[in-house]
């Protein structure tokens, strides 16, 4: 049943009654621009509430912190009865390097949706779901990429006027991406927590109806139909690793897996740069976490949604925080042994097998899903050359070596022999004290951390100084500093 709710400013104290959809586990969802006890985007007056900073905070009654709704696996189904043939049926076949982990591995594939990630299930489905009077009037949304893709994509599709509003930091090919699905796109807000302030203000000026791309009831439904094809796809299996930003997608998918296979793990991944949910269980509650840059762009959400989070904490066996060094190692191994291109997102999966925390399942049948693939062509460069780097593949070291004819050739020569390829090389003449020497830099590709070791002990054998890359942030413990075994290569 609905209740009331009490809105203050600083300066005017004003009680406004506004219909809440109540918290019913068992009970369907049914926002069509209005929920199943009547609330519709015209019964959204919300006198903006000012807190500290001069900010305006709009509660969005569909997330409502006090009356946090838990979607049922009623919910899913019918999410996936109303979204088939909308969207794609992503295969989920056996990694081709399932033997090197250990385990029966599996990878979701996700990523192959039209619009590259996952977010096209919810936001199809939360299209369909709405009134015909609002799918006239439309609806807006504030994301970093993926959901606003998503949501412009489907609107232009049922023909449904989409606003996006997207953060300064937003990658420039995702916001492209949404004007091309015809998408009014602004680009405003430093950080998401201001891009989607300015979208609900928006969507109350404009009546239009917000959707949050992890904490909406229907988004979190339709992102759960992704749990039913793993179902399909993979007979019980004994571990489900999702990435994890605002919530919402590990919320539909434990919603799913829990309801048809008790005994399934659901293993959520953050990335540390932005591990907001972690956070969020130590808190009993979604609190505000610091988000610095990460690889993955599509996790960085300073506070997991109240309805994900509620949806979720029951489900969830285990949350596990990884290093970005591995996010990119995941990604390079992505590309290399399984022929996939994902974001930073699709690849935390994987990288938290990398980083030895599911080493408990070794030997289990897993399914890792890999939930996105736009990732800009400069950063996935990036993230290569960084994997690369944190697997020892690719090391740089200084060395001084004659400045007579034939000395940098000698060093060439050395580097030929034992099988090394040079990236990039240059020298230095002007900061040395014996100017009949020259500092070589050199950036150059290895096997493997332990062919890196070879051309260390060969340099130390016929220069003098030799000052050589550190361990591999990869291979390094975070606790002593000692090194790991690496991840194998193939």
């Amino acid at each position: 049943m609905s209740k009331p709710v009490k809105i203050e400013t600083p300066t005017v104290v004003e009680t406004l009654s506004i219909p809440i959809p109540s918290t019913n586990g068992n009970s369907k969802i049914t926002t069509n621009g209005s929920s199943s006890n009547g609330l519709k985007v015209s019964d959204i007056k919300l006198r903006p509430r000012h807190v500290s900073g001069g900010t305006e905070e709009i509660v969005d009654p569909f997330c409502d912190p006090k009356n946090p709704q838990r979607i049922s696996f009623h919910d899913v189904t019918s999410a996936a009865f109303l979204i088939k043939g909308g969207v794609e049926r992503t295969p989920c076949p056996k990694s081709t390097s399932s033997e090197s982990y250990g385990m029966d591995l599996y990878l979701k594939k996700d990523f192959l949706q039209y619009t590259g990630s996952f977010k096209e299930r919810g936001a199809r489905y939360a299209l369909l779901s709405l009134s015909e009077e609002q799918k006239r009037k439309g609806v807006i949304s504030a994301s970093l990429g993926n959901h606003a893709q998503a949501l412009s994509y489907h609107g232009w599709k049922l023909n449904i006027p989409v606003t996006v509003v997207m953060p300064k930091a937003a990658p420039i090919m995702k916001i492209q991406k949404c004007r091309n699905y015809k998408a009014r796109v602004i680009v405003d807000g430093n950080d998401m927590g201001e891009a989607k302030s300015l979208a609900m203000r928006m969507s109350i000026d404009e009546n239009l109806l917000y959707v949050n791309g992890y904490d909406h009831p229907h988004i979190m439904a339709g992102q759960g139909t992704i749990g039913l094809e793993i179902l399909e796809q993979v007979p019980e299996p004994d571990a489900v690793v999702v990435p994890v930003g605002g919530g919402g997608l590990i919320a539909g998918i434990a919603t799913a897996v829990k309801a048809l296979s008790p005994k399934t793990k659901i293993i959520g991944v953050e990335s540390e740069k932005c591990a907001s949910f972690s956070r969020a269980m130590e808190n009993k509650g979604p609190i505000n976490t610091s988000i610095k840059n990460t690889l993955a762009d599509g996790l960085a959400v300073p506070k997991v949604g109240y309805n994900a989070y509620c949806t979720a904490m029951p489900l969830i066996d285990r949350m596990v925080v990884v290093k970005e060094e591995y996010i990119a190692v995941a990604i390079l191994r992505l590309v290399e042994e399984e022929k996939c291109v994902v974001e930073g997102a699709g690849g935390a999966g994987l990288a938290a097998i990398l980083a030895g925390h599911l080493d408990d399942l070794k030997g289990k049948k897993v399914v890792v899903l890999l939930c996105g693939g736009n990732i800009d062509t400069t950063v996935f460069g990036r993230c290569l050359e960084r994997g690369l780097a944190a697997l020892g593949r690719l090391v740089k070291f200084n060395v001084e070596v004659s400045d007579r004819p034939g000395g940098i050739n000698d060093l060439c020569a050395l580097l030929v022999r034992i099988g090394v390829s040079i990236k990039d090389i240059m020298h230095e003449r002007a900061w040395l004290r014996d100017i009949y020497t020259v500092e070589v830099k050199v950036v150059c590709e290895t096997l493997d951390w332990s062919h890196s070791l070879q051309l260390k002990n060969e340099l130390k054998k016929f220069y003098a100084k030799v000052e050589f890359s550190d361990v591999p942030l990869a291979l390094m413990d975070n606790s002593n500093g000692d090194t790991q075994n690496p991840p194998t290569t193939t």
